[in-house]
């Protein structure tokens, strides 16, 4: 069947598994390192801080590479920079999975510098294929396969290390991004979906509105800082429960169930956001603030009732996100400015995450205590919460 033959109800399948597997693939790759860290470590012979680049720079290319993406989507297409942003991954992994420590960085770089083309481009697919009344929910259904596929690298990686090692087991991940390409290519066609499809330039027309520059919208630099305030939170938290938790008590393998949990809570959390987000994106923003505080605030004065945290937390961890992605859509545009407004929000939001695992690691390690650390994540908490209700409140319904 070729894909002009297909029937809406085919196209519609293979469309939304398409995006779910390329959900997966964006984060999998990167925290399929951290179940075998010790395995690798001692491997290549590396501290656990020269560990911690296999998990930090793709996160700092998260940032650093989105003028890259933008250019990339633009100058091929958003379907183009899809397909080419899951085969580079998939190179980059085993790239980093097949020598050294040296290779690791290479493969480590390379993943990341096309998952931040994914990131960047899989917005602008959905606003692009699905009408306004169907972005939510499909925008629900991207971040929570991002938590499923973290969920099941976390609990799997390290079983599979033990049968086949841990540079087969990290490598195998890539199967996400290689099903990605053929589901896209399969909906698409081959040649479509590798051939480049520049965006076309606009001739001058007196007569057309000017084209809006989102570099000069106040509303998306305000809603990078608001990604910043929940990228900061989610990975200083997703850094140190696991450590919090061994600190309140809890052995190392109940804390990392436990922090696993966080993850899993994420699903329901991306899913139920486009629920209200539906009615009311500014509620949407505050609701997701309220499960946030849960974390910080009650750890400092109920940690006893970890279990509610962690899963309200984590919910709002997973519905955060989604409300991020819902609003780079619903503030409009053309697949011009969707694409510079989706790079432009994540790079500011990537620059500040990247840096939140240290401040919260130097924090706890100067004070000797959690109180610090854990205000801080309120602080950011409330940064998201804050700023992102003033976007959102600027948004027509």
């Amino acid at each position: 069947m070729t894909p002009a033959s297909r029937t809406p109800a085919a196209r519609l399948v293979l469309l939304v598994a398409g995006i779910a597997l390329v959900a997966a693939m964006l984060r999998s790759p990167i925290v399929a390192v951290a179940p075998v860290a010790r395995d690798i470590g001692a491997d290549l012979g590396v501290s656990a801080g020269a560990l911690g680049l296999l998990t930090g720079i793709p996160v700092l290319a998260f940032a650093v590479c989105s003028p890259l993406a933008i250019a990339v989507i633009r100058r091929g297409g958003p379907d183009f920079a899809l397909a080419v942003s899951m085969a580079g991954a998939v190179v980059g992994c085993i790239l980093r999975s097949i020598d050294g420590f040296g290779m690791a960085l290479v493969g480590t770089a390379v993943i990341g510098v096309f998952l931040t083309i994914g990131n960047v481009v899989v917005p602008v697919v959905i606003a692009r294929e699905f009408p306004p009344s169907r972005v939510h929910l499909m925008t629900g259904v991207y971040t929570s396969a991002i938590n499923v596929g973290t969920m099941t690298v976390t609990l799997a990686t390290a079983p599979v290390a033990d049968v086949v090692g841990w540079r087969a087991a990290i490598a195998g991940w890539a199967v996400f991004g290689l099903a990605a390409v053929v589901a896209w290519a399969a909906l698409h066609g081959v040649r479509e979906t590798f051939r480049p499809h520049p965006e076309p330039v606009r001739k001058a027309d007196a007569a057309a509105p000017p084209r809006r520059s989102v570099l000069r919208a106040g509303t998306t630099w305000w809603l990078g800082v608001a990604f910043a305030g929940q990228a900061f939170s989610y990975y200083g938290t997703t850094a140190w429960l696991p450590t919090l938790l061994v600190d309140r008590g809890f052995e190392l393998t109940i804390a990392g169930a436990i922090s696993a949990f966080f993850q899993v809570a994420g699903i329901a959390g991306a899913l139920l956001a486009p629920v209200v987000t539906r009615r009311s994106i500014p509620l949407g923003v505050l609701l997701v603030t309220a499960g946030w505080l849960t974390v910080p605030v009650g750890f400092l004065v109920a940690p006893d009732l970890w279990w509610l945290w962690c899963t309200l937390g984590g919910a709002a961890q997973g519905g955060g996100l989604t409300v991020v992605f819902i609003m780079v859509s619903a503030l409009g545009g053309d697949q011009r400015e969707m694409t510079a407004r989706s790079g432009l929000v994540q790079g500011i939001g990537y620059a500040v995450a990247a840096v939140g695992p240290t401040v919260i690691g130097a924090l706890h390690e100067a004070t000797a205590a959690w109180t610090a650390p854990l205000l801080v994540l309120a602080a950011a908490v409330l940064l998201y919460g804050g700023v992102g209700t003033a976007v959102a409140s600027r948004i027509r319904h």
